[in-house]
């Protein structure tokens, strides 16, 4: 008798979601894709499609059970994340946290509280449901703040606010972009250097592979907060990773964490501390986890989707995830709307690009760049150096040009 395939339940349907299928096929897992735009790529190479919300956990759930999946993801898609971590505990399949840390690691206010009860370095935060209740709350922070959703990612409703008279404005952006119609205020941090934005692993609880980068953002785009680069390996100091390394695997091990990929964003600051931003139980979007390949020489990608499914797979041995690679990914974005002509490489940069990813064709309508979602692409650079890596991020503007008419 045949051996019936395991079905993996992947949310979403963006491409990010591509290299995860790909590894599926690969070990013979059956992939299902859920969301509720039939048109999303994923799609398309996927074993089965449902048109289900992914933000309805109860619907996630349903159409679990009646498939009987052995596994869940919301890979790099993090309006799912909430409702992969429900059903996987409803159905006891593996995940990487309970329910509950879910809905604390992706509710910003939740999570910042999380933090300050448990003694981590964390700024001075509060969340509302109200715009009124914010505003009575001026006095509480130092200013300037940053306003965004508790629940969006890729940079979509973030502002920052130097003047108070600015503040509502902000707080209906925020509102339009949070699918809970719940915001957070917080003091904007100045942060030392670079800020940094990539994906971790654990294994049984313990932080096996955690990687630092540098993010870099387009002060001309239309969201200066949204990033438009990264770059490996980090230049935040070492005592400064050491720690957050140290105080991550704390996290870990307080939210009962199990085993699977992490996007984690961190800082040093101005002020001579380290923060952990966010960590959220799914893998980055811009192909972060993709990029760590070139990295490190590990796929992190494959070793999650076979823990998904509950199978074994490569052990992750101590130096992983050291950096092997000098990698500068460039986020491929308009900076105003129009129609997209062509992308603009300079010459001297073409004998380090490893990889051109271009998502849309000459012809094709672009928005400006708002959020990640507006992203047209990535750019994939070998560096030999710090130095090689400082200059390419300086010239970005000038040597890769995304020509809009």
């Amino acid at each position: 008798m045949a051996q019936t395939k395991k079905k993996l339940m992947l949310l979403g349907g963006l491409r990010y979601l591509l290299p995860v299928i790909e590894a599926a096929h690969r070990h013979d897992i059956h992939v299902i894709t859920v969301d509720y735009l039939p048109d999303n790529i994923a799609h398309k190479y996927s074993d089965e499609y449902h048109n289900v919300s992914i933000i309805d956990k109860e619907a996630v759930l349903e159409l679990a059970q009646q498939l009987q999946i052995d596994g869940i993801m919301s890979f790099a898609v993090d309006p799912g994340v909430v409702a992969a971590a429900y059903t996987a505990e409803k159905m006891g399949l593996p995940f990487q946290c309970s329910y509950e840390a879910a809905c604390i690691l992706q509710d910003k206010s939740r999570f910042r509280k999380f933090l300050a009860d448990n003694g981590f370095n964390v700024p001075n935060a509060r969340g509302y449901n109200e715009g009124d209740d914010a505003l009575k709350d001026v006095d509480y922070f130092n200013w300037p703040v940053i306003v965004k959703p508790v629940d969006s990612a890729g940079s979509k409703g973030v502002t920052r606010v130097d003047n108070p008279a600015d503040l509502p404005a902000a707080i209906v952006h925020a509102l339009d972009c949070s699918p809970s119609r719940h915001f957070i205020i917080e003091d904007f941090l100045e942060k030392e250097g670079s800020s940094s934005d990539t994906d971790s692993f654990s294994v049984d609880g313990n932080l096996v592979f955690c990687t630092f980068n540098n993010q870099y953002f387009d002060e001309d785009a239309e969201n200066e907060y949204t990033p438009a680069a990264y770059s490996w390996p980090s230049s935040m100091s070492q005592w400064a990773q050491d720690e957050l390394r140290s105080e991550l695997q704390r996290l870990v091990s307080l939210l009962d964490m199990k085993t699977g990929l992490y996007n984690i964003e961190t800082r040093l600051c101005a002020n001579g501390k380290a923060y952990i931003m966010e960590v959220s139980p799914r893998a980055g979007g811009n192909r972060l986890a993709e990029m760590l390949k070139y990295v490190t020489g590990e796929d992190i990608i494959e070793r999650a989707t076979l823990a998904a499914v509950g199978e074994e797979f490569l052990p992750i041995v101590k130096g992983a995830d050291q950096t092997k690679q000098h990698i500068v990914e460039i986020i491929l974005h308009a900076n105003q709307s129009g129609t997209f002509s062509h992308l603009e490489i300079a010459p001297e940069l073409k004998p380090i690009v490893i990889e051109e990813d271009l998502w849309i064709k000459s012809g094709t309508k672009v928005e400006a760049f708002t959020g990640a979602n507006m992203a047209i692409g990535t750019l994939a650079l070998k560096a030999n150096s710090h130095e090689d890596v400082s200059r390419i991020i300086q010239q970005v503007k000038h040597s890769v040009r995304v020509v809009v008419l």
